[in-house]
């Protein structure tokens, strides 16, 4: 019997109810006017919120001193000044951890970057689907789909570096589609940041006994639809398990090292999960893993509560940029 079911199915056009719209209001991000709940965080806080404010929001549920060893900085960016890093009070998530043939990650890595090796043959990909339920650019929803890579730098057999990540829960990835719900992500996203963001409708929802999740065009064109029964949580001791994700990725040309660090408070690790179901169409997203091979699921790793901290990008010294 397979331990995981992963099944590509093409689903028929739903027609798109769109969601109700709060009373916005309209700012400036660079260059850019976007459009933000009115009263929300950044309408409120541009960026730089006073936490002890945070801390009275009954909507963030946990301690913030994750936040309060970092302060924020105004900082220059690639659309001017902003208050960095970028806080996530209380999110979600659910990655699938993929198999896919080295020859087909590599396909579609830009050189220097080699994907991590796996098992002979294969590499890895991540599938996240993530829920920004609080934070400073006010609530969004969120799909990634990265190749694990080699940590830059490092000439270490695949086999080492990969049991290092584990063990010192530090990741290294190269970002193919990063789709967000809302403007004010994606105009963060890709002028920022310089990341493959669009807009989609996204949700993600786990309050009953199963972890639903899916992603659909803006005109309702369906693209990937993930349901799993949801995993017995463990909750966490804040701060005891941090892990760093690094996405690697050039910006203006030369190569950059982007830090998130999450902070899990309630989460499940499942090795080769059992019941899950990915239904793809024709969507983007359903199209890139097919051209990705993925294949077994080796892991799922299930945030039901998460703390966040986006960093700004930093060079990239392993990388020699005047050549590449």
């Amino acid at each position: 019997m397979s331990l995981t079911a992963d099944r590509s199915s093409t689903t028929s056009s739903k027609t798109f109810i769109p969601r109700p719209k709060a009373p916005t209001t309209q700012v400036e991000f660079g260059d850019q006017k976007v459009d933000v709940p009115k009263g929300g965080y950044y309408d409120r806080y541009r960026m730089n919120p006073n936490l002890d404010e945070v801390t009275r929001d009954p909507a963030v549920r946990a301690d913030i001193d994750f936040f309060r060893k970092i302060p924020k900085r105004l900082v220059d960016s690639r659309v001017g000044q902003v208050y960095a890093p970028n806080f996530y009070y209380r999110s979600r998530s659910v990655q699938l951890l993929y198999l896919a043939p080295l020859d087909r990650l590599q396909s579609k890595l830009p050189s220097p970057l080699e994907p991590i090796t796996a098992l002979p043959g294969y590499g890895l990909v991540a599938l996240t689907f993530y829920s920004y339920l609080v934070c400073d650019n006010d609530p969004y929803n969120e799909v990634s789909i990265a190749v694990i890579v080699r940590q830059p730098g490092k000439e270490s057999y695949s086999t080492t570096q990969l049991l290092s990540s584990i063990w010192n829960r530090t990741f290294y990835g190269y970002v193919l589609a990063l789709p967000v719900d809302t403007e004010i992500a994606r105009v963060r996203g890709v002028y920022g940041y310089q990341l493959p963001k669009w807009l989609a409708n996204i949700n993600l929802e786990m309050e009953s006994q199963n972890i639903k999740a899916d992603i659909t065009a803006t005109d309702g064109t369906p693209d990937l639809t993930l349901e799993v029964p949801l995993p017995a949580l463990q909750t966490i001791p804040s701060q005891s398990s941090i892990v760093t994700n690094n996405a690697i990725n050039k910006i203006d040309g030369k190569w950059c090292q982007v830090a998130v660090q999450a902070n899990p408070l309630l989460a499940a690790q499942c090795l080769f999960p059992r019941n899950v179901t990915l239904s793809r169409s024709e969507g983007p997203l359903s199209k890139l893993l097919n051209e990705l091979g993925v294949s077994t699921i080796l892991r799922m790793d299930v945030l039901k509560d998460a703390q966040m901290i986006l960093n700004m990008p930093a060079p990239l010294q392993a990388f020699d940029n005047d050549k590449l």
